[in-house]
């Protein structure tokens, strides 16, 4: 079953940001859109040049309302000791989530069950809480922080003008399409 439209399930998670450990519950994601950013493990490879480039994004995706959550399995200890250590991590302004229970990884379906660790799934939430993206890629291909804000900028069209869609490709400002028979075979 896909999660596309589904509710994001309840959690209560420890962070670290900005210097400290908060809580974070599916309570926050209510009103804003939110993206949960799952990696396998800090102090690793492909996740730095990740994480890396979502802060250098983080402005862009903070002017569309946006928060980033990151996610692994590591515990909120071991995110503060990796933020100290690594000047690209130390760019980090959005919460790290730790998920040493492996909860959200299984809420979110991504949990590699045998590794404990989490596959490098991207879920970009609508302010009602319901999943309306889902990407999954290998654990040795990293991600794009301009395409997600690409596609954050789509889902966000759609749900404020809701008789259009985004075709491939589409940029803000570009031309969409309005679902019709007319356009049936002709596109």
């Amino acid at each position: 079953m896909s999660l596309i439209n589904t509710d994001v399930k309840p959690f209560k998670a420890t962070a670290y940001l900005n210097g400290e450990f908060v809580d974070v519950t599916e309570a926050d994601l209510q009103g804003q859109w939110s993206i949960f950013f799952f990696y396998p493990a800090d102090f690793t490879f492909v996740c730095p040049t990740e994480l890396g480039d979502l802060a250098d994004n983080y402005a862009e995706f903070k002017k569309l309302g946006v928060e980033i959550y990151s996610v692994s399995t590591d515990t909120h200890f071991t995110h503060k000791a990796w933020h100290d250590s690594s000047e690209t991590i130390g760019k980090l302004q959005y919460p790290m989530i730790a998920d040493p229970t492996l909860q959200i990884s299984r809420n979110f379906e991504v949990l590699i069950e045998e590794a404990g660790l989490a596959e490098r799934g991207t879920f970009v939430v609508d302010p009602d809480g319901k999943i309306q993206i889902v990407e999954i890629n290998a654990g040795n291909i990293g991600r794009n922080a301009e395409e997600l804000l690409r596609k954050v900028k789509a889902a966000q069209y759609v749900r404020a003008n809701p008789n259009e869609v985004c075709p491939a490709k589409w940029k803000e400002g570009e031309e969409t399409l309005a679902p019709s028979l007319d356009l049936v075979g002709k596109i």
